[in-house]
């Protein structure tokens, strides 16, 4: 008797963005202007450190995986990405995430699996709502940017609506721009942040 072939567990989504570089605080500033005058709504404002993953345990190198802790924790964002594709300027990625109620748990799970800490980055988010769009307004080490994640097809025309240029949008994610800084950062002989390879500790 043949045996049954178990297909594997799907619970993905696909993501579709642009993201800008801006000016500074300024320019974030005229953003906010815009998204209000366009009757977007304020969702979220945190802080994110952000795990990039790397070491034996990581076998897939067309997949990226990543631990956001928000706000200091405990509550925390696992996420796997896929490879990359582009139409235009638009980014597509296949996306599995998991909201985790113990992020330092979490961090000190995966380093028993074999995982280590590639790199990390802290980000300063404040997240709207438009039109089934979301609008981030993100600020890095690095610099301030705007990213915008939604329907491929609405996406140029609003970036419009916002003072953004679609042909202006990056291709690298914040993980690859933080890890090009650092090694920068690295090169040129300062301090560069200790990566974590031991758990966290929770906040009291």
């Amino acid at each position: 008797m043949a045996r049954r072939r178990i297909r594997p567990l799907r619970d993905r989504s696909v993501e579709s963005e642009l993201k800008f570089r801006v000016s500074g605080p300024h320019a974030h500033a005229r953003l906010r202007a815009a998204l209000k005058k366009h009757g977007a709504k304020l969702e979220a404002r945190y802080d994110e450190e952000n795990y990039r993953f790397g070491g034996p345990a990581k076998v897939t190198p067309n997949t990226t995986l990543r631990l956001r802790v928000l706000n200091g924790g405990p509550r925390g964002v696992l996420t796997a990405k896929g490879p990359a594709t582009f139409v235009g300027r638009i980014k597509t990625r296949e996306e599995t995430e998991v909201a985790v109620s113990d992020a330092h748990a979490a961090l000190d799970l995966l380093f028993q699996l074999g995982f280590e800490v590639a790199w990390t980055y802290p980000k300063r988010r404040t997240e709207w709502r438009l039109d089934g769009v979301a609008v981030t307004l993100d600020v890095l080490e690095f610099g301030w940017f705007v990213e915008l994640e939604g329907p491929p097809a609405v996406l140029p025309e609003m970036a419009r609506g916002l003072g953004l240029d679609p042909s202006r949008a990056l291709r690298d994610s914040y993980s690859v721009l933080a890890r090009k800084y650092l090694k920068k950062k690295k090169a040129k002989g300062a301090p560069v942040t200790a990566v974590a390879t031991r758990p966290l500790v929770a906040p009291a």
